[in-house]
């Protein structure tokens, strides 16, 4: 298939495949006629990129689950290394779940206290 089906098919832009091209995540392969061409996996690692990428993967996160697509395993996230990525996303998650948490408990106590003279406080070292 040629590249316009495919970013259609894949739900993305043409100016997106090439860019993915660029990056190395979508093989460079050309007809006679110079059109780049696909087939049914380049749709499939596609899908993986974008699927990754709506969970919040940026694009070099990508590339272990594309790599395990390209060595012939039936899911992107088979591969030792994609499974390490995801570890390392749980870990990042959870670490901006900590701090939004943070954040929000020091915004209740302050929402608790306003209106008033509010005592100062302290909540994990810090004044308020």
């Amino acid at each position: 298939m040629r590249i316009g089906e495919l970013a259609a098919r894949a739900g993305t832009t043409t100016r997106a495949l090439r860019y993915y091209e660029s990056r190395g995540l979508l093989p460079a392969r050309r007809g006679e006629n110079g059109h780049r061409t696909y087939d049914e996996g380049d749709l499939k690692l596609l899908r993986q990129i974008r699927t990754l990428q709506d969970f919040g993967f940026d694009l070099e996160e990508t590339r272990p689950f594309v790599e395990c697509l390209r060595a012939g395993h039936p899911e992107g996230d088979t591969c030792p290394a994609s499974l390490d990525v995801y570890r390392r996303k749980l870990d990042e998650l959870d670490s901006l779940i900590g701090e939004l948490q943070s954040i929000r408990a020091r915004i209740g106590v302050r929402l608790a206290t306003a209106g008033g003279e509010p005592p100062l406080c302290e909540l994990g070292g810090r004044e308020l």
